[in-house]
């Protein structure tokens, strides 16, 4: 039986991770699960504001019951994603949201459909997707190389964003044509489909050895003191965390600002979606060109700052007669840039982390890093409902720009090539 990093598993240096059927079936599992979220994320907030005339509050509910679950069990999830098959949790992380999802189009047609129903199915879709999330990123090092990682997360990445180019489109023509919930429903039938793809991965999920189990708590204090006491680490989870705060304070109204301030239409919203994953695409295929032209360390804290001060498009779009030219042109720079960010960060901890503390550094990086998320989305519904929408998306903006600095002030800033492993950079640090 061969292993992930067998030579009859994994293909050579220079050639292609398409080769390699485990990390093709993940890719493919993988986009068209992308593919689905695009869809529902598109529909729910449409079918809120437009199907059950959502108030900026109510949306503001709706974004943080979407994202409370990595607030609430984000750090209790790395540890027991640690204990089990990775490949098991992906499977059944897609069949459970595809279970539950589904249950919106079937009150629909009951007539029966209520933003009580929105908020529990976002928060149990969140709760399934903690455990996902953290099993999904944690998966791609046992089936690659670590010299092959950051080439599996590129093309990964590169897919995401198609399919996000794709899915709001996609999303736009359904909700037009069939009606919000019934676009959930497709949302469902493409996790069934992911789940299939990752069930044909011929490598065996590692399967975790009980002996070596410590109690959950010291596990979860494990993971987090590895992120916490990590002098790099410690500052991309600062500025990520800041850059998600900031994004969720911008993100929760933005559709409602679209639709009700700027006059925007459904297919135009739709578009802009898929022009911010088209920059998207070119930033997945280009942030390793990127890396090695301006430096692996110091592109990581640049393509952040330039990601945020593109995002100041969204509230300047409300001053101009036509704010769809300035809109497209800030989606597509921040999307580009965000996944040059993401791409490079991410590659740089999964190298960096051993194995066996995968989960759980994933798990406390998500619970740093998303938990703000429920707290900026509450913020920006109330302060909405107060000062409203615009100025809301001035606030969300502003401290996008702030969110860089943990990053520009760290290393990074200094470093032409990051290390390849933590022995590689105590090494440089004791140098």
């Amino acid at each position: 039986m061969t292993s992930a990093h067998d030579p009859a598993v994994v293909p050579g240096r220079g050639t292609t991770l398409f080769r390699h059927h485990d990390f093709r079936q993940v890719w493919m599992g993988d986009t068209v699960s992308v593919f689905g979220v695009e869809i529902v994320g598109f529909a729910v907030p449409i079918i809120a504001v437009t199907a059950l005339a959502a108030t900026e509050f109510q949306m503001g509910l709706l974004a943080t019951a979407q994202m409370l679950a990595f607030l609430l069990i984000g750090l209790p999830a790395g540890a027991w994603v640690d204990r089990m098959r990775k490949k098991h949790v992906i499977i059944r992380g897609d069949l459970l949201r595809a279970a539950v999802l589904l249950t919106l189009p079937a009150a629909w047609m009951l007539d029966v459909l209520s933003m009580t129903q929105l908020y529990v199915v976002v928060f149990l879709v969140g709760c399934i997707t903690v455990f996902f999330d953290v099993a999904n990123q944690s998966y791609l090092p046992e089936i690659v190389p670590p010299e092959q990682i950051s080439e599996g997360n590129a093309k990964l990445s590169a897919s995401q964003q198609t399919a996000r180019v794709a899915g709001p489109t996609v999303a736009a023509w359904l909700v037009r044509v069939v009606g919000g919930p019934w676009a959930v429903g497709v949302t469902a039938v493409c996790m069934g489909l992911s789940a299939l793809f990752v069930s044909r991965v011929r490598t065996p999920s590692a399967r975790p050895n009980p002996a070596t189990r410590e109690p959950l708590v010291q596990e979860i204090r494990a993971g987090l003191a590895f992120v916490v006491r990590h002098p790099i680490l410690v500052r991309i989870v600062a500025s990520t965390g800041l850059s998600n705060f900031a994004s969720a304070v911008t993100t929760t109204l933005f559709v409602l600002f679209a639709l009700r301030e700027l006059g925007i239409n459904e297919t135009d919203l739709g578009l802009l979606f898929s022009v911010m994953a088209m920059g998207g695409i070119l930033g997945a295929v280009g942030s390793d060109r990127l890396g090695r032209l301006v430096g692996e360390g110091r592109v990581i804290p640049l393509s952040l700052l330039a990601a945020s001060t593109a995002m100041l498009t969204v509230p300047l779009s409300a001053s101009v007669a036509s704010p769809m030219p300035v809109l497209l042109v800030g989606v597509f720079l921040s999307g580009g840039l965000i996944v040059v960010y993401n791409v490079n960060q991410v590659s740089f901890r999964q190298r960096l982390c051993p194995p066996r503390l995968l989960g759980r550094m994933n798990g406390s990086i998500r619970f740093l890093v998303w938990g703000p998320i429920p707290v900026a989305a509450f913020l920006s519904g109330v302060l909405g409902e107060a000062f409203g929408a615009l100025t809301t998306m001035w606030i969300g903006a502003l401290l996008g720009l702030v969110s860089s600095a943990p990053v520009l002030l760290s290393p990074l800033s200094r470093m032409r090539r990051l290390p390849r492993s933590l022995d590689a950079l105590a090494n440089e640090r004791s140098g």
